[in-house]
């Protein structure tokens, strides 16, 4: 069976689609990946997606506008995996499609939205479209993330100590596939989240992350920046979890810097960079992991 997963991550700067080939051999379950490919969002989805996230108010009409131009896109791509590494004989095409909010309060997730309509991409693949795969997680009872846990799972767990599975997105989250509970899912808090939206606000809008780290790099770590970062009561709740750019913006993080002086760019950037490892660093320690396997989406390059 050939099907194509498709997927727009935090950051919301493109659609990917991945390909496999999935057989039984009795009890066994093989998967053989066929490639991937990738496609930016049109600079005026992109910027109509990122003006309607949270904090930001926002339209039925702006959302219904956003779940067509998303959906179209998802389906352009899924036209194009099906073509180049399906030979046109894909079986099933799965669409997580575009998280626009996740509503987490008191300890628990209580819904999910995810846009980009599935209808769009059957008509124009002509396939069988399994979508909406984050709300039926909440519904029985999970956290709707991570998502792709249950997998990380079944490749880790015959590997000697406590490995983990490390995804460095918007958010990160890690996957601890053994332990003395037994396996957990969590986000440990913002990956590039908070980078990407000092560098927008800092320059102006004239960037949109810090491309190989440079902004960073030529900063200094503001020590008591950091501090009242990392006082976010997030960071102290106990596994499972899961947060999102719900929590973690702009606004957010102009709320920390107001207890700053004016710093310079580069320094704001280093710090929340210094966030993110610290506060990775920090629940990989907690689980008890051995062992580490990182992975995180690149961001597309702009034509």
């Amino acid at each position: 069976m050939r099907v194509i997963g498709m997927m727009s991550g935090t950051s919301h700067d493109a659609v990917d689609a991945a390909a496999a080939d999935l057989t039984l051999e009795g009890d066994t379950l093989l998967l053989r990946p066929l490639g991937m490919v990738s496609a930016p969002y049109p600079e005026e989805l992109r910027s109509a997606l990122a003006a309607a996230l949270p904090p930001a108010a926002t339209t039925l009409r702006e959302v219904c506008r956003l779940d067509t131009g998303i959906g179209r896109a998802f389906a352009a791509l899924a036209v194009r995996a099906d073509r180049e590494l399906c030979d046109g004989r894909a079986d099933l095409v799965v669409s997580h499609g575009q998280t626009v909010y996740h509503w987490a309060e008191r300890g628990r997730v209580h819904g999910t939205l995810q846009i980009g309509s599935a209808a769009w991409i059957a008509e124009a693949t002509g396939r069988p479209v399994v979508s909406d795969l984050r709300s039926r997680d909440v519904a029985a009872g999970g956290q709707g993330a991570p998502l792709v846990s249950a997998v990380d799972v079944m490749w880790l767990r015959g590997r000697p100590g406590v490995p983990a599975a490390l995804n460095l997105g918007g958010i990160a989250n890690l996957t601890v596939a053994a332990g003395p509970s037994g396996p957990v899912a969590f986000d440990t808090g913002p990956a590039n989240a908070l980078i990407d939206a000092a560098v927008h606000a800092l320059t102006g809008g004239r960037l949109d992350h810090d491309r190989d780290g440079a902004l960073a790099a030529r900063g200094t770590v503001d020590a008591a920046l950091l501090r009242r970062l990392l006082d976010e009561p997030y960071y102290a709740k106990p596994p499972p979890k899961t947060t999102g750019k719900e929590l973690f913006h702009w606004p957010y993080l102009q709320s920390a810097l107001a207890g700053s002086e004016r710093l310079p760019p580069q320094d704001v950037v280093a710090t929340v960079t210094r966030l993110t490892a610290r506060t990775v660093a920090d629940a990989v320690r907690s689980a008890g992991a051995s062992e580490v396997v990182a992975s995180g989406g690149a961001p597309a390059i702009r034509p």
